[in-house]
C-alpha cells in the first residue's frame, strides 16, 4: 500500500492523481465523510461548529447552540455540564427529528430539568458582532458562543467524480446501488459521503461488506434494517428499530408499551431525573418492532436489545425472559400493560 498526503483527484474511472502522480487502479473508493455546515444568514461566520469546538482557547460564560440533531443535543449537555449558561434553539417543534417522538420531546423536558433554556421553534436571522442574534420572530440575546449544528454535506466537492461518470444527488452525496457501487462501475463509495445512515459503525461495516464483494467473491448488499444508535446527551438516548409513527406507518395495528421511572439508585437523594423506556411491537405477529430508552447508559442496554430486535424477537419472547433485578433495564422484559 502506498500512502500519499495531499488532495485526491478522480480523473476517470480507473485513475486517481494526488500532487500531480497519477495511480492507475482497478477499483477507487471514495470515502470522504461530510462537513459540518452553517447556515446561509448573516453574520454566520461568528460562530463556529463542532470542527472548532474541540479547540476553544476558553470556556465561554453564556453559549447558544444552534439545532436539533445528535450533535447539538451532545453539545448542549457539554457545555451545560461544564457549567456554561446553554440555550439550545431548534427551529422544529421537537428534538431528535427521526428519533421516536416520545425521546425528542423527554428529552427536552430533562434537559430543561438539567438547566438548558431549550427553545423551540427559534430559529437565528442573523448575527452581529458582540456575539448578538436575532432570531426569526425577532427576538434578540447576545452570547459568548454560537455554535452550530444544522447539518452536515457530503464532502464532494473538488474530487472530479461528475467527470468521471459518477453521479451526485442534490446535497453533494454520492449514488450508490446496495453494494455501494456508484453509476461507475469501478468506483465505490461508502459512509457519510453516500448520505445513507450516517454513524460511524455503519461505515465500519459498510466497508467490511464491500470487501466481500469484491475481493471474496461474496456478493453482499448493506444491511441497514434494525441499525442501534445512541445520542450521549445528558441523560443518554438510544434505540433500536421502528419508531411508533414509522410502525403506524407501515403494519395495519400496533401495540406500544412505556414505562417512565426515577431510577432506583436516585431513589434516596434529590435527582428527580426520569428514565423512559418503549416497546413497538406489530399487534398482528407480536413482533418487537422497535426499543426506545432515554436514561443512564442507554446505550449500552439497547445494545443488547439490539440483538433480540434483530432476530425478531416477539414480545411474549421478552415477557418470558428473566429481568435481573435491580436493574433498569429488567423493564424492558417486564412492561405488560399496553399504552397504545
Amino acid at each position: 500500500m502506498d500512502i500519499h498526503h495531499g488532495r485526491a483527484t478522480v480523473v476517470d474511472p480507473h485513475t486517481v492523481e494526488v500532487n500531480g502522480k497519477r495511480c492507475t487502479t482497478k477499483h477507487i473508493l471514495v470515502c470522504t465523510g461530510s462537513w459540518p455546515e452553517k447556515p446561509a444568514i448573516p453574520g454566520a461566520e461568528l460562530g463556529i461548529t463542532s470542527n472548532e469546538a474541540f479547540h476553544l482557547g476558553e470556556l465561554p460564560s453564556r453559549a447558544l447552540v444552534v439545532g436539533g440533531g445528535y450533535i447539538a443535543v451532545e453539545f448542549a449537555s457539554i457545555f451545560n455540564g461544564l457549567g456554561v449558561e446553554t440555550t439550545l434553539a431548534y427551529r422544529g417543534a421537537q428534538l431528535l427529528r427521526g428519533f421516536d417522538s416520545d425521546l425528542g420531546t423527554r428529552l427536552a423536558e430533562e434537559m430543561a430539568r438539567k438547566g438548558v433554556a431549550v427553545r423551540l421553534k427559534a430559529n437565528p436571522a442573523k448575527l452581529e458582532p458582540g456575539i448578538r442574534v436575532t432570531f426569526e420572530d425577532g427576538g434578540t440575546d447576545s452570547f459568548d458562543l454560537v455554535l452550530f449544528a444544522t447539518g452536515r454535506k457530503p464532502n464532494t466537492a473538488g474530487l472530479g467524480l461528475e467527470a468521471a461518470g459518477v453521479k451526485l444527488a442534490a446535497d453533494g452525496a454520492i449514488v450508490v446501488d446496495r453494494y455501494s457501487k456508484t453509476s461507475a462501475d469501478s468506483i465505490h463509495a461508502i459512509g457519510d459521503v453516500t448520505n445513507r445512515i450516517n454513524l460511524t459503525p455503519v461505515a465500519t461495516a459498510e466497508a467490511m461488506w464491500l470487501a466481500k464483494t469484491l475481493f471474496r467473491g461474496e456478493p453482499t448488499p448493506v444491511d441497514h434494517e434494525n441499525v442501534a444508535t445512541a445520542v450521549f446527551s445528558h441523560p443518554n438516548i438510544a434505540t433500536v428499530g421502528l419508531s411508533e409513527a414509522q410502525a403506524r406507518e407501515r403494519f395495519d395495528a400496533v401495540d406500544i408499551y412505556k414505562a417512565a421511572f426515577r431510577s432506583l439508585k436516585h431513589a434516596m437523594g434529590a435527582n428527580e431525573e426520569k428514565v423512559f423506556m418503549k416497546l413497538v411491537v406489530d399487534a398482528a405477529t407480536q413482533r418487537v418492532l422497535g426499543a426506545h430508552m432515554m436514561g443512564p447508559e442507554a446505550g449500552e442496554i439497547i445494545q443488547g436489545v439490539a440483538i433480540a430486535v434483530k432476530m425478531g424477537a416477539t414480545k411474549a419472547q421478552f415477557d418470558a425472559t428473566i429481568g435481573i433485578h435491580p436493574t433498569a433495564a429488567e423493564e424492558f422484559v417486564t412492561m405488560r400493560e399496553k399504552s397504545g
